[in-house]
């Protein structure tokens, strides 16, 4: 007949979380992993129903209750801090010397494995736990391999789209993030103001002291337009030495002249390069899309073109609003930069 020594000796390697209770209710014997679990804890002796708190069946309270519910699933967890939660199932003992209980921590299982260090070396050699855990591994790496992939991808795009959408010389947006401002405003049904500005002897520049020059005249004129707007407003370069400026909730026109003098007069500010002073000035002209039924992207380029045009016309570092009856004069903003003066840059002062 097996002794108890040989029972637990053989349990201890087969079911390590394997408790032993005598008839009285006293632990005999407990496997390595559950001591593990309370390395503090004097096991032997210890009342069994004081280190654990059977919540099911509800009925067992006691070893004849324990030894009642033979083979049925048992759920427990510790009465101290932290109080794993335990499933197991109870066996009788032969002669009536108790009961033998084989404990797991069921789906505790990762966070027992956290909280107490364990390895593979404290469950049965047959328990799938340790595969389970494997694969538990796997796929959380997997996952944080898919998730850091996903957020490269997602900051590449991030990179690409802002790239897509704006001016590399500049830093401004360009054409098509215009478009889509613009369409987004219109669908939206929101109200905002369309300047479109134009250098003007920016050509003088670049014939002078060459693209370099013209391109730190760009860069300037660009930082000014930033500073003169709002952050919510839209800076795009569209051309050359084009600009367009969406300025929404922005429909009165004596504050839109201030923003249209304000830039005229900074723009016009010398810009040196090179030993040399670059000499530029603006006109602009603004639409409100309010001053449409119906506000198309296309026809409000196409206003403030031609309110840029009028100002070309009156004699250049002008802003002038659109009004009907422009379209009747003909001419557009590109054709007027054509008679453009051929002073430009001139030396250091003297």
């Amino acid at each position: 007949m097996m002794t108890l020594q040989q029972l637990t000796g053989m349990a201890d390697v087969i079911c390590p979380m394997f408790v032993i209770v005598d008839q009285k209710g006293r632990i005999v014997s407990a496997g390595p992993t559950l001591k593990k679990l309370r390395p503090q804890l004097k096991w032997e002796g210890r009342r069994f129903f004081r280190v654990f708190d059977l919540s099911r069946p509800r009925s067992v309270r006691s070893v004849e209750d324990l030894l009642g519910s033979a083979g049925s699933k048992l759920h427990l967890q510790f009465r101290d801090a932290p109080q794993t939660g335990l499933k197991g199932v109870c066996t009788p003992l032969p002669d009536g010397q108790g009961a033998f209980l084989n404990l797991s921590f069921g789906i505790s299982v990762l966070e027992a494995v956290r909280d107490y260090d364990l390895t593979s070396a404290d469950f049965s050699p047959t328990d799938l736990t340790i595969e389970m855990l494997y694969l538990v591994e796997a796929k959380s790496a997997a996952m944080e391999a898919s998730r850091q992939l996903n957020l490269r991808l997602q900051g590449a795009k991030i990179a690409a789209e802002e790239q897509a959408f704006t001016d590399t010389l500049t830093g401004l947006k360009n054409r098509r993030a215009m478009d889509h401002v613009l369409a987004r405003l219109i669908s939206s049904g929101r109200e905002f103001a369309l300047m479109h500005l134009d250098l003007d002897f920016f050509k003088q520049v670049n014939d002078t002291l060459g693209h370099a020059a013209g391109d730190a005249v760009l860069q300037q004129a660009a930082r000014i337009m930033v500073e003169c707007t709002r952050q919510s407003d839209t800076v795009a370069r569209v051309g050359g030495d084009e600009f367009v400026m969406i300025l929404e909730g922005v429909l009165d026109t004596g504050r839109l002249s201030a923003i249209a003098k304000r830039l005229i007069q900074r723009l016009e500010e010398p810009v040196p390069f090179g030993g040399q002073t670059c000499r530029i000035s603006a006109s602009a002209g603004t639409t409100l899309s309010t001053w449409q039924k119906m506000p198309d992207a296309l026809e409000l380029l196409n206003q403030a073109d031609l309110a840029l045009y009028a100002a070309k016309r009156a004699g250049r570092a002008q802003h002038c609003f659109y009004r009907e009856g422009m379209e009747k004069t003909g001419g557009t903003a590109a054709e007027a930069e054509a008679t453009d003066r051929p002073v430009a840059a001139r030396g250091p002062a003297k």
